[in-house]
């Protein structure tokens, strides 16, 4: 019997038997669709927070000074203290680095909150996200206006009470009118509207478009910080590589401003994308730990059903077996044949599976931001162990249908 027959063999099998085919492919069907669900959404979440969330939250070959770190996980109450003891970033501050910093790049400020503004007709606007930023945060993040105008170097040194909106805002307090030279108030204080943001689109279902900004160094930041501190101080460099160089440059200019001596450890914290995004990465990691583990225990319990199905199928075929072996049919004949019946029943499990695991991953694409991205090595992977698994698990039912006895199988009842 060549490969083809097998393969026909087995899927007359499961024509035939269908609810025991089920049970034969579940096992293996429910690992290969875990596996590909979980590696596709893992990939597509490692692309959402590398792209999105590193774009949007920190920017593209940035290096960002804070006070403390931007994402804190697992902190003991002695460490929060400390960090609150530091000192504040100021303006001072970076027109201090702007001064000596040597690696070409973009420095820009921002203070970030959120509260309520009030638009012209006194309609209010809750939970709106409001920033303070120099004039040059708008090219440090790439943010470009799809009405109006940026405020200028000039106007934000000076504290103009102007403001650059974004879409949300725009559509909730206008409604298709121009908003342009409209007065908005922010914490009471009236800001004269120059720019709308082009679209931002939204973060983890939060939209980056329910925005403010203003000069960081008006009336607003009294708000936000204190009169003459910033949440954050950002250098934006031209090219990937110059990232290292440029957070040396200003870690070792910020301990030069906070007189360090050697050895004792910073009073800020010196951080890129990357590194913000280390949490993320050992999450990942440890889902990728697991995963070999949990897809192991589900295809363990599928080759498990698979041997006794097949072991069932040796029993009842015990009469075909004998009549093949007396016209001719040699014992690595029987042998591949049950073989290539296991792994072809296995290898359905693995197909079905993928297009679940597909399916899911799609689901949560539809209901989340999280993008599906399906891995080509994990469809590969998954066909592989859908039918690697049948093929081990019919080993032992192939080698005991082709040590039967001829004689003693056609007396079979």
């Amino acid at each position: 019997m060549n490969l083809l027959e097998a393969v026909g063999t087995a899927l007359t099998m499961i024509r035939a038997h269908k609810l025991r085919a089920f049970f034969t492919v579940l096992g293996t069907m429910m690992g290969v669709t875990f596996l590909i669900a979980v590696v596709t959404l893992i990939t597509g979440m490692d692309a959402y927070m590398k792209e999105d969330f590193a774009g949007k939250v920190y920017g593209f070959n940035s290096v960002m000074l804070r006070q403390r770190p931007s994402v804190v996980m697992n902190v003991d109450e002695e460490t929060w203290r400390a960090w609150q003891r530091r000192p504040r970033l100021t303006f001072d501050d970076a027109e201090w680095l702007e001064e000596r910093i040597q690696t070409p790049g973009i420095l820009s400020v921002s203070s970030e909150g959120g509260g309520q503004i009030e638009g012209p007709d006194g309609r209010l606007l809750e939970n709106v996200r409001i920033v303070g930023v120099s004039a040059s945060y708008f090219r440090a993040r790439d943010m470009d206006v799809e009405l109006g105008r940026v405020f200028s170097e000039n106007e934000a040194d000076r504290g103009v009470p102007l403001v650059v909106i974004g879409q949300d805002v725009a559509d909730k307090l206008f409604e298709g009118l121009n908003p342009l030279d409209r007065t908005i108030r922010i914490y009471g204080f009236p800001y004269r509207i120059i720019g709308v943001l082009e679209k931002q689109g939204s973060l983890f279902g939060f939209s980056l478009d329910n925005g403010v900004m203003a000069p960081a160094k008006s009336r607003v930041n009294g708000y936000l910080n204190g009169v003459n501190e910033v949440d954050e101080i950002s250098l934006k460099v031209p090219e990937a590589r110059l990232v290292a160089p440029a957070t040396a440059e200003l870690e070792g200019l910020m301990r030069q401003r906070h007189r360090l001596r050697p050895g004792e450890p910073n009073t800020f914290e010196v951080e890129t994308a990357e590194q913000s995004l280390a949490f993320w990465t050992r999450i990942s990691q440890y889902m990728m730990i697991a995963l070999p583990g949990l897809v192991g225990i589900s295809l363990v319990v599928g080759a498990v059903v698979i041997m006794n199905i097949m072991l069932v199928v040796v029993t009842e075929r015990t009469r075909e077996i004998g009549l093949r072996k007396s016209l001719g049919a040699r014992r690595r004949d029987i042998l591949a044949q049950f073989m290539v019946e296991a792994g072809t029943l296995s290898g359905m499990g693995g197909a079905i599976g993928i297009g679940i695991g597909i399916g899911l991953a799609a689901l949560v694409e539809m209901m989340s931001p999280v993008p599906a991205r399906v891995s080509p090595l994990s469809i590969v992977l998954g066909i592989l162990l859908g039918v690697g698994v049948g093929l081990v698990a019919g080993v032992y039912p192939a080698y005991r249908a082709s040590r039967l006895d001829p004689i003693v199988a056609l007396r079979h009842e």
